[in-house]
């Protein structure tokens, strides 16, 4: 890597050892990505007793020891998804979240997924601001604030916080189709949900003053697979949203998880990574103006007509999932989970070399597989990537993959050097 700030990846005692290749939490400039918490009692190394309510106080106890292994504290906690294989079992998981979170309440996404790591019931990942940077022996902006925001104009919940900004980013909670003045799901027509997700962001962006098209990267969780289609109709429609976005085509960098329920019943919900043009305060004037958003494709990887590849501002790039494709045949490759795994990889390894950087500066993996019992030979093609086992990570098995895929994946990237200034 070039430049100052540094990939700092952690393991900390207390928590449970990792049992696959990837670090508990890794550090870039103002934030720490923390892989996935399982309910792993880390005396025993298994699953403790009980039920959802007892693995979600697991896996947060386990979130808080990493946290306060690093010196932070639950409160710098921005955003968090919850996993669960059975979305009646969230009453007992939000006893435990009440717990973790007595009053501040971060941004989040709850998703229902078809199984976890180790026949889990709940997993848990979080984003922690990191306020001092990581530039080896000088601390950066370490009075940054976290900045929290709700509006009227979307849907307001007790259980987490519109709108999360810390440095240069601002992480929204995942928005279900709620009508904000009834308080209830729109119309069952999956066109009509997915242009209230849509509505639901953009009121809350305006709140903040900040412009749609500085969406940086969108995750989209559907019911139904077969869905996409209409839901890609209507996101058409707000990507790209201004003038000069039109003028470059640009769209952010996105991933599309089928999951196994979602809350309320709900077809589709989306949630968000924005850019923060101004920082959080306080922060001298020449470091927080004229940051600019870059996306970039390259024709050694997918290319997908809704999506750009990867989407930095700052000091991250976000890379959007990739399959098993091989970009010259447009097919995906022959052969098994490790091949696709390989070819996956591939793609990102040319997406990340294409903006100058490398494997090494990956923070954060997400793979979502069709079953997980091939996580063994996932994994040996993947140490091949990452020799290291560096990244954090989250992994989990979803209800459908695209073009029949056995995985996807997608990454965020440290970027070294930042995005530079309007010229």
């Amino acid at each position: 890597m070039t430049g100052f700030n540094v990939v700092l990846s952690r393991n900390i005692e207390g928590a449970p050892k990792n049992i696959g290749p990837y670090s508990q939490t890794v550090a870039f400039s103002h934030y720490n990505n923390l892989s996935a918490q399982l309910p792993i009692d880390p005396q025993t190394g298994s699953l403790v007793a009980g039920g959802a309510k007892e693995q979600a106080e697991q896996c947060f106890k386990n979130i808080k020891t990493v946290v306060e292994g690093i010196d932070h504290v639950m409160t710098d906690v921005v955003r968090v998804n919850i996993f669960v294989t059975n979305m009646m079992d969230m009453d007992a998981v939000e006893e435990a979240y009440h717990a973790a979170f007595p009053s501040y309440v971060p941004a989040r996404t709850v998703v229902a997924v078809k199984a976890l790591p180790m026949d889990a019931s709940v997993q848990v990942e979080a984003l922690l601001s990191y306020g001092e940077g990581t530039i080896p022996n000088e601390p950066q902006a370490g009075d940054l604030i976290k900045l929290t925001n709700n509006t009227a104009h979307a849907p307001i919940s007790h259980l987490s916080t519109q709108s999360v900004a810390f440095s240069h980013y601002n992480n929204l909670s995942a928005q279900l189709p709620i009508e904000p003045k009834s308080g209830r799901i729109v119309a069952e027509d999956v066109k009509e949900q997915a242009r209230q997700c849509l509505k639901n962001m953009k009121a809350i962006l305006e709140s903040i003053d900040v412009p749609f098209d500085d969406i940086v990267k969108v995750n989209v969780y559907l019911k139904n697979y077969s869905d996409l289609e209409a839901v890609n109709e209507v996101y058409a429609a707000f990507f790209p949203d201004s003038g000069i976005a039109r003028a470059v085509n640009y769209l952010p960098a996105r991933t599309i998880v089928a999951a196994s329920n979602l809350p309320m019943g709900a077809l589709v919900q989306m949630d968000a990574v924005v850019s923060h043009g101004d920082g959080t305060p306080p922060q001298a004037i020449e470091d927080r103006h004229g940051l600019i958003v870059e996306a970039n494709n390259t024709e050694n990887a997918p290319i997908d007509s809704l999506s750009t590849q990867t989407v930095a501002f700052s000091h991250y790039n976000h890379l959007s999932a990739q399959l098993g494709i091989d970009p010259k045949s447009g097919q995906m490759v022959a052969g098994d989970v490790k091949e696709q795994t390989k070819q996956i990889l591939t793609n990102i390894q040319a997406i990340v070399e294409s903006i100058d950087h490398a494997m090494e500066d990956i923070v954060k993996v997400n793979v979502f597989v069709k079953d997980l019992a091939d996580l063994e030979a996932i994994d040996e093609a993947y140490q091949s990537f990452f020799p290291e086992g560096t990244p954090a990570r989250t992994v989990a098995e979803v209800a459908a993959l695209p073009e029949g895929a056995l995985l996807q994946v997608d990454a965020v990237v440290g970027n070294t050097e930042g995005t530079p200034p309007i010229v």
